[in-house]
């Protein structure tokens, strides 16, 4: 942990080295988007599958992790998966930002058909998942 905090504080330090300001205010920017925007968002979305499944809602926690790990994945590559910065990108990295929507896409697809699967797969056997009212 001593270790990891080294980490952050030199990748801190080498950060705030250049224009620390805008660093700084990116920085409570996204906390002030997050406690205001995001959460309330995601967390009536939530609300409304919890009411949704009224009676079985052993199903809920199945479409919860994909909706988590795809909504994680748009939020850090929103950027490319939207192609604003695409210019920029390739130049930058030399790649081209092309297919990181159709590539999200693909991902929340297999995140929700692998969810449904072991959804399936409990329900046949007769299981309920821990913790699952």
């Amino acid at each position: 942990m001593l270790c990891s905090f080294a980490l952050c504080a030199y990748a801190g330090v080498r950060l705030l080295d250049g224009d620390w300001f805008m660093v700084a205010l990116w920085f409570v920017g996204a906390a002030v988007v997050h406690d205001l925007v995001l959460l309330p968002l995601y967390a009536a979305a939530d609300r409304a599958l919890v009411k949704g499944a009224r009676r079985r809602r052993t199903w809920v926690v199945y479409a919860r992790v994909p909706a988590a790990l795809s909504g994680l994945l748009l939020l850090v590559w929103f950027p490319l998966i939207t192609g604003r910065v695409s210019e920029r990108y390739a130049g930058v990295a030399g790649l081209s930002a092309d297919g990181y929507a159709v590539r999200w896409l693909i991902v929340t697809a297999v995140l929700f058909g692998g969810s449904a699967v072991v959804f399936a797969v409990r329900m046949r056997r007769g299981r309920r998942a821990p913790g699952v009212s």
